[in-house]
């Protein structure tokens, strides 16, 4: 093994192919191989590991509920009513690419939050960027920023309108302000048929009106964002909390809360 070599290959930042060398250097398997088929072995294990470590980071940096969450785990109890057929299609992310959204209904702890939690990490995945929030947190964000009045507010409307996938938690479970529906409206707005968007809600969207209060704030609101959507009600007599005895326990962990 050339020492110079190698840390050459470290300097680079090429940590995949150094490790696959040195591994090359002390398996006398590999020297039966051709020079081709041994540099193609280094470029695959560092392609490899970049994908992974990139992988990570968009993870990491979605902050996601539930980080660990996946397709693969959710649980089709007969009374979650849920449509495995149109999960799995939405999983390939196919809506991202076509720019629509999904509306996740349900009461609390029927697992709206793993859900979308799992599609996010499906579209880290196929790496897209996605960010986490909750609703709440995202208005007073941006309720801040413009107060703020030092160009802030638009750099923040631009770097969510960046986010090809936005998942927002807690979707209206209070009134908004006048001031509040005009701000998501600037959102929605920003986001329509350019990325996608999860909204996780207690409510159907007929119910919406009433929580954003000015009418025609209200139908704009919605017309950017109902008509470009899949809707998923996740029904079931027990919430998820209890099937996995999460009642008495605050900590959610990574289970389908």
């Amino acid at each position: 093994m050339n020492e110079q070599t190698l840390t050459k290959l470290y300097e680079m930042k090429l940590s995949g192919m150094a490790e696959s060398y040195k591994e090359q250097s002390t398996n006398k398997d590999f020297q039966k191989l051709s020079f081709e088929d041994r540099f193609s072995l280094l470029i695959d294990f560092e392609h490899s590991r970049r994908q992974s470590n990139k992988l990570h980071r968009l993870i990491n940096a979605a902050a996601l509920l539930y980080s660990s969450a996946s397709v693969e785990d959710i649980e089709y109890y007969e009374d979650r009513k849920l449509d495995k057929e149109l999960i799995i299609k939405l999983a390939s992310g196919n809506y991202i690419q076509h720019h629509h959204n999904i509306i996740l209904m349900g009461p609390t702890g029927s697992g709206k939050s793993f859900l979308a939690s799992a599609f996010g990490v499906s579209a880290c995945r196929q790496f897209y960027k996605v960010k986490y929030t909750r609703l709440p947190e995202l208005m007073d964000e941006l309720t801040l920023a413009k107060l703020a009045a030092d160009g802030s507010y638009r750099k923040l409307i631009k770097k969510y309108t960046k986010t090809d996938l936005l998942i927002l938690d807690e979707w209206l479970l209070t009134d908004l302000s006048a001031d509040e529906a005009s701000i998501l409206l600037e959102i929605t707005e920003s986001r329509h048929k350019i990325a996608s968007t999860i909204f996780c809600s207690q409510i159907d969207p007929r119910g919406w009106h009433q929580k954003l209060g000015n009418e025609t704030l209200a139908e704009a609101i919605l017309d950017r964002i109902v008509h470009d959507s899949y809707q998923i009600l996740i029904d079931g007599e027990v919430s998820m909390r209890e099937r996995h005895g999460l009642e008495k326990q605050p900590s959610p962990g990574n289970l389908n809360g």
